[in-house]
Parts: structure tokens; sequence; C-alpha cells
């Protein structure tokens, strides 16, 4: 006869309790892109205030790494340091057209390339 092997099953582990989320307690998207932000405390200005500015002074859209040099020629906006702030502004627009649509600051003009909203 052959020795039948037997397997030790897992106990059953308890089940976390569930927690269902009220109409009340999810914030509307409306809210959220309505809202507007505060300046910072030490004045200084935010890379997508900044992309803003510089857009807004522009006759033709641009790509943000001529958004990100031209920032940093007017001292609008310095990177601090990371290695890819033309790809971390292109997200941050690209954000804001998505979120805010028609009441975003941006406007894409063509691949690439943002112009300020009109």
């Amino acid at each position: 006869m052959s020795a039948k092997k037997t397997t030790k099953t897992a106990a059953a582990k308890p089940r976390k309790a569930t927690t269902t989320k009220t109409k009340a307690s999810k914030a509307s998207p409306t809210a959220k892109a309505t809202k507007t932000r505060k300046p910072k405390a030490d004045g200084k200005m935010s890379a997508l205030d900044a992309a803003a500015k510089v857009l807004a002074g522009s006759s033709e859209p641009m790509t943000t790494k001529q958004l990100i040099e031209a920032m940093a020629a007017k001292e609008l906006w310095t990177s601090p340091g990371g290695k890819t702030p033309h790809a971390t502004l292109y997200s941050a627009i690209a954000r804001e057209i998505s979120v805010k649509g028609s009441d975003a600051r941006f406007a894409k003009a063509e691949r690439g390339k943002f112009a300020a909203k009109k």
C-alpha cells in the first residue's frame, strides 16, 4: 500500500470590515476644478504659474523644454535639481487641462506644444 500525502490547510483569516462611502463624503470633481491655489508663503512662483505667465506673453505655442528655458531666463522659476523638469511640467499642464477643462489656463496647440488659453 502506498502512503497517502496530506496537506495542511491554512486557517481562515478573518475578513476586514468594509466601509462604504456616502455621496456627502466624496468631493465632487467640479469642486476640485474650481479650487484656486493660494500663493506660496515665500513668494516663489510655481512652475505651472510661471509657465502660464510665459505663455501669456508669447505669441506662439511652446514645448515644455522651451518653457523651462524661458522661465529660467526670465528668472520666474528654476528647477530645484530635478533631472526632467520638462516632463513634470508637461504632466502638470496636461493634468490641468483634463481636470479643469474649459477653465484651464492652457490649451494644447499641436503635438507637444501648449499655448495660453484666450
